[in-house]
């Protein structure tokens, strides 16, 4: 399958690729390892929310923050 292929499917049919994708990529833990800066940059971010300097938005403000600076 191409990227012209995937271009051309209809949004549902993405979407249900993806799940399918996304069900056989997940389905082995052990195999899902994550990289060594993964580790580094959760650890920074636990210290900022520590020190008061990390603010936790929900998915819905997060997104919109994003949109927000993308513009």
């Amino acid at each position: 399958m191409s990227g012209s292929d995937i271009h051309q499917m209809p949004r549902t049919e993405k979407l249900r690729l993806m799940e399918e994708l996304w069900a056989d990529l997940s389905r082995d833990e052990v195999e899902l390892e994550s990289p060594a800066w993964h580790e580094a940059a959760l650890i920074e971010t636990q210290q900022r929310l520590a020190n008061g300097q990390e603010q936790i938005l929900d998915w819905e403000q997060a997104k919109a923050e994003l949109r927000k600076r993308t513009k």
